[in-house]
């Protein structure tokens, strides 16, 4: 969705933190408050999406996830994360 396939975690990640730390280095400097952002935004609608099958029974989707995913960003965005907006995430989120 975002065009950062080759930042996903591998299998021989072994905590999410190092995994983060890593990759965080991985990026140009000029994009790593982005990302990191990107990555906070992804565990926190992880964290909701799931508590929100546990707490409300609803059923896990991958398509609602990202869905859920966009539209957060789209918030954090309109709400300073300029980040996300650096990243060149303004098309993908409906605004330039």
């Amino acid at each position: 969705m975002f065009g950062l396939q080759r930042l996903a975690p591998n299998n021989n990640v072994d905590t999410f933190a190092n995994w983060w730390h890593n990759t965080s280095r991985r990026v140009a400097k000029e994009n790593r408050k982005g990302v990191n952002t990107l990555i906070i935004l992804g565990a926190w609608s992880l964290w909701k999406h799931r508590n929100s099958g546990v707490f409300e029974g609803t059923a896990p989707s991958v398509q609602s996830l990202l869905d859920n995913l966009k539209h957060e960003a789209q918030l954090w965005t309109f709400a300073g994360a300029r980040g996300l907006k650096e990243l060149g995430l303004g098309r993908l989120l409906g605004h330039s």
